[in-house]
């Protein structure tokens, strides 16, 4: 054991594998000594199980009603007690974490690398392309970014498929700034100019080498933004643009429990504790990789 940790510690690997290993075994450590980011992951990885194995976490039907049963409050038999309709809580709010975790990585997969390529290109080349691309950025940027989301999902009608679009509209113009900023830094490297000088395309000068230098930044960013994503689900899914029922959407059942808030808390209150655990849990190992992966987080150190 002792000489695969030496094997991957080394300082002058012997290949491209060797050193990845190596860097992924570092990022490891640091993570596991931070205890916030320890937490997070936990959560995270927690909501992943808990999404992949609903049917294995559910104790009922997550849309099968009984009315002799509404509003029962938590107990043995309903852990989080029952809605108006004498569903079970826990059962919808473990569904509900299929929907969750689809929106964040549907938006993160359709946002992050469409402002990833806007902020390269717009870094590279600079000029009117620059002007045009950042102009086009900064009206996106100039809106708070649930009403942005409000106004396409209105637009497009609601769902969860069309929130889904909406919502990654709204969130692509930080990840362009975010590697504009990268790529400015970037492209006056004396490696950059030695790529250009043995001719290099700028197509390739981007896709090989500019975009890989931003990614580590754009998944700390990515991690950061998934409590907004999820809080902005909630939000289309609570004025009900969201996911449109009998689907357990958390917004959408907070948005039905606000009614018994006073007598009947757990209706709302308990989807509402699943939506700030797992923000928090985004925000606390976020936090985490953002010193990790941070390049001046060693000099700190």
């Amino acid at each position: 054991m002792a000489s695969t940790r030496d094997w991957l510690l080394d300082d002058s690997p012997s290949s491209r594998l060797q050193a990845r290993l190596g860097r992924g075994y570092r990022v490891l450590r640091s993570l596991l000594r931070n205890p916030l980011a320890v937490v997070g992951a936990i959560i995270v990885l927690g909501l992943v199980i808990m999404a992949v194995f609903a049917p294995v976490f559910a104790t009922h039907s997550a849309t099968a009603q009984n009315l002799s049963m509404r509003l029962m409050p938590p107990s043995a038999d309903n852990w989080m007690g029952t809605d108006e309709l004498g569903r079970d809580i826990w059962s919808r709010v473990v569904y509900g974490s299929q929907i969750t975790l689809v929106i964040v990585l549907l938006v993160a997969v359709l946002a992050a690398p469409v402002g990833l390529v806007v902020g390269a290109v717009s870094g590279y080349f600079g000029g009117w392309v620059d002007k045009v691309m950042m102009g086009i950025t900064d009206i996106f940027l100039s809106m708070p970014k649930l009403i942005l989301a409000l106004a396409f999902v209105a637009a497009l009608g609601p769902g969860i498929q069309n929130a889904i679009i909406a919502i990654a509209i709204a969130t692509w113009p930080s990840y362009a700034r975010i590697a504009r900023a990268e790529t400015i830094t970037i492209r006056n490297s004396e490696f950059i100019s030695a790529v250009e000088l043995q001719g290099a395309s700028k197509l390739r000068v981007i896709v090989a080498h500019i975009l890989p230098l931003c990614t580590s930044s754009m998944i700390i960013r990515v991690t950061l933004d998934m409590a907004g994503i999820i809080l902005t689900a909630a939000g289309l899914g609570f004025i009900g643009l969201g996911a449109q029922p009998p689907l357990p959407e958390w917004g959408a059942m907070i948005s039905r429990g606000r009614s018994f808030i006073l007598d009947q808390w757990w209706v709302a209150t308990m989807p509402g504790f699943a939506i700030v655990i797992v923000s928090l849990g985004f925000c606390f190992l976020g936090d985490g990789l953002r010193d990790v992966l941070d390049p001046k987080h060693g000099e700190r150190q």
